[in-house]
């Protein structure tokens, strides 16, 4: 079996694949006469020609390390943005594409306020927290024409706990 250690989600790692959403450092506006601070225009949404922005909730049950990444999935008419409605860290799994596969998966652990976007035709893990509650709101393409396509690996991969 094949194994992969996730590592510490940055967005210089994670800019290949898509957008970390966090509201670190100093926020790039003030607003509401100074009382709110704004981290503006974090992601970038796609929903192609024929799609909307839809926000639903998810719940997902929590995993655990190790965890066995036996599928990944991708979306190519939109982008998918997972936004935690907590603050524990989850497990983000993306893979680069060889055409109509993927390859070379990379595991990230967010810090627990991190959200994340994945552009579209990105193969990534399905969601995956690590602790309850696994509640996410999620940005994503709605429309008539399917949006998913599986990989299912032949030999999976497992993911270990960090160093």
């Amino acid at each position: 079996m094949q194994t992969l250690t996730p590592s510490p989600l940055t967005q210089a790692a994670f800019a290949p694949f898509g957008d970390v959403l966090e509201g670190a450092g100093t926020p790039d506006k003030l607003i509401n006469q100074g009382l709110c601070g704004r981290f503006h225009d974090r992601a970038r949404l796609d929903f192609g020609p024929d799609g909307r922005a839809g926000i639903s909730i998810f719940d997902a049950q929590p995993r655990a390390l190790p965890y066995l990444l036996d599928m990944v999935e991708r979306h190519p008419d939109g982008s998918q943005a997972f936004i935690p409605m907590h603050e524990q860290p989850f497990l983000v799994i993306v893979a680069h594409d060889l055409g109509d596969a993927p390859a070379n998966p990379l595991a990230f652990i967010t810090n627990g306020a991190q959200g994340i976007n994945f552009h579209r035709n990105i193969w990534h893990g399905v969601l995956t927290p690590l602790a309850s509650p696994g509640r996410f709101a999620v940005i994503d393409r709605i429309g008539d024409t399917p949006n998913l396509q599986e990989y299912w690996f032949t030999a999976p991969w497992q993911v270990h706990h960090p160093v």
